[in-house]
């Protein structure tokens, strides 16, 4: 790139925009010195930051520069030269062939379609490959003469074959493989099935060695981090889940990260870990961290009811969003004085989840405030309003403040941002279609975080290293506050009531829900919106955990197989949240 050319592109828009470098740096995550030095020709920009210049200025990334990134054509070529000359190695080492490029093609076809093409290529010949050499040799032992020629003919033909592609490869980034018999066009579940006998040939020969690192679960056992990304693909295919993005924890921090399909389906646009996620009430463990941190600074305690704080009612303020913070209907309302910070974080306000879901849409509280579990993201948004009337600061202020920058979470906010809009995930529904995106929600506590499954690794690693937050403090969001007996999570059940979670002491804390294992409590919190199906859940004595985030209607479906696999979790209540496992 020449460093001249693209500042003066960028001096020439920037004025063209009316914007000075410190309006420009506001605009963007790239400081106010970094781009006085790329204007300077002083340091060449990466990538990333050119795209957030050319959203910042609303042009095209071309026009600052043509994009031709050598960096990742070299990557290009380096996986479909490894995809197309690995099975070279099967002339020494039996199935070689066709393991190595399938472990490859495993692991690469969703990243570019390019791998995705040359790997099932590669793949159907090695396999028509033995079965010639198979044959050639069963010619040599039962026909005569002509037999022999057949056999020594065969192998130097398929090594040419192969030799002439990777040439092929090197010039043009195109391959042929002529016989190849098209096994890699079988249905879904028999390539499936052909991928899980590959590799299990592959353990028995000991054809390779071990590459991959080892992921400990619960009980102590272990599984290869290679097994489970077989596992997620499998799974992903089976269950029709759109994109996911999983994380595994021990000793308190990410020891496995695995971004797998799609952020936007039907356009084939490939999900990354800083793609743009809805959050939806993950929205609320990120709030009780910023609840706690003010109840250390003196703000507020959590057993002190809410009303107390203001100088008047709740609901002779004004409105100053749409909805969320009018208080009218509690005029004629009873009990909702008696509601206190804690109430609202273990979700014992009485709210509903939403006044839109009552017969009347109106907000009221049911039964006395703190007696009993119902599940509301009113209640979060209650303490949010109390919060913001007390500070005179906003939600996305504070949880900037408080929680992401500290925590160096850059992609995470309460309120859509204009910079998501290079990298968003669209949610999908069942059958692939997407949602439209919903970018103009207000700042809520109960729903509305936006994030990138970087940035949440970042926010669980913290949270299982007590950062931000003293001890005491995490002992007391990690405490259970309130018994769990109904029979779901929603739905009619949700008032039935169940014996059937006492065992492992099901309840909820202060934002998460909370139960206690042969191997210590466990504190989880999901997500579920729209295309978007998330769930967490952290193991604190032993620093273990698993994230997983989806934006496909069809997530939850593999969350029961993926916390036995992954954790060897058999304690989670799969039924009461719903996880209805895939078919």
């Amino acid at each position: 790139m020449n460093n001249q050319s693209f500042a003066e592109r960028l001096i020439y828009y920037r004025k063209s925009k009316g914007l000075s470098q410190e309006e420009l740096a506001l605009k963007t995550e790239v400081t106010v010195r970094t781009i006085q030095r790329i204007e300077k020709s002083e340091v060449k920009p990466h990538l990333n930051t050119i795209k957030l210049l050319a959203v910042a200025l609303e042009i095209e990334v071309n026009q600052l520069i043509p994009l031709n990134d050598p960096k990742e054509e070299t990557l290009k070529k380096k996986w479909l030269l490894l995809l197309h000359s690995t099975p070279l190695l099967g002339v020494f080492i039996p199935l070689c062939n066709v393991l190595l490029p399938l472990f490859i093609w495993i692991h690469k076809r969703d990243d570019n379609p390019i791998y995705d093409r040359h790997g099932v290529k590669v793949i159907n010949f090695q396999i028509t490959a033995i079965l010639l050499a198979t044959l050639s040799f069963i010619s040599l032992v039962t026909i005569e003469k002509w037999g022999f020629f057949l056999f020594i003919s065969t192998v130097p033909i398929l090594v040419g074959i192969v030799i002439c592609n990777i040439i092929y490869v090197v010039k043009k980034d195109k391959c042929y493989y002529p016989l190849s018999i098209p096994f890699l066009k079988l249905k879904k579940s028999t390539v499936t099935k052909l991928v899980v006998i590959s590799f299990s040939v592959l353990s028995v020969l000991g054809c390779t060695h071990k590459t991959s690192q080892e992921i400990e679960r619960l009980d102590g056992s272990k599984i290869s981090e290679d097994s489970l990304t077989l596992k997620l693909h499998q799974w992903a295919q089976e269950a029709e889940i759109h994109g996911m993005a999983v994380a595994i924890f021990n000793d308190k921090k990410p020891v496995y990260q695995k971004v797998i399909g799609y952020k936007d389906f039907p356009q084939k646009l490939i999900l990354t870990d800083s793609t743009n996620i809805y959050g939806a009430s993950l929205s609320k463990a990120v709030f009780s961290i910023l609840v706690m941190k003010l109840v250390e600074e003196g703000l507020i305690d959590l057993d002190t009811p809410l009303e107390s704080y203001l100088p008047q009612k709740i609901y002779d303020y004004e409105p100053m969003t749409r909805w969320h913070d009018d208080y009218a209907d509690l005029k004629e309302d009873s009990l909702y004085h008696q509601i206190t910070a804690r109430m609202c974080l273990s979700h014992t306000s009485g709210f509903a989840n939403w006044r839109f879901m009552e017969p009347d849409m109106k907000l009221q509280v049911h039964g006395k405030p703190g007696e009993k579990y119902r599940y509301s993201g009113e209640g979060f948004v209650y303490l949010q309003v109390i919060l913001e009337k007390l500070t005179g600061k906003g939600l996305e202020e504070l949880a900037q403040e408080y929680v992401f920058k500290p925590l160096g979470m850059k992609n995470s906010s309460y309120q859509w941002q204009f910079r998501f809009e290079s990298d968003f995930a669209y949610g999908h529904q069942k059958n692939g279609e997407t949602y439209q995106k919903d970018k103009d929600n207000e700042p809520r506590s109960g729903s509305t975080l936006e994030t990138t499954a970087a940035d949440y690794i970042k926010f669980l690693t913290a949270v299982l290293n007590q950062e931000i937050l003293s001890p005491a403090s995490y002992d007391e969001i990690f405490s259970p506050q309130i018994r769990i007996r109904s029979v779901h999570q929603f739905g009619p059940k949700s008032a039935q009531n169940t014996d059937k979670y006492a065992n492992i002491n099901f309840s909820y804390g202060l934002g998460w829900s909370y139960l206690e294992t042969p191997y210590g409590k466990g504190v989880a919190k999901g997500g579920h919106g729209d295309g978007f199906q998330h769930h967490a859940i952290l193991y604190p004595d032993s620093g273990k955990g698993l994230m997983i985030m989806t934006n496909s209607d069809n997530g939850e479906s593999i969350y029961q197989a993926l916390f036995s696999y992954a954790m060897a979790d058999q304690y989670s209540p799969w039924e009461w949240y719903g996880f209805i496992p895939y078919q």
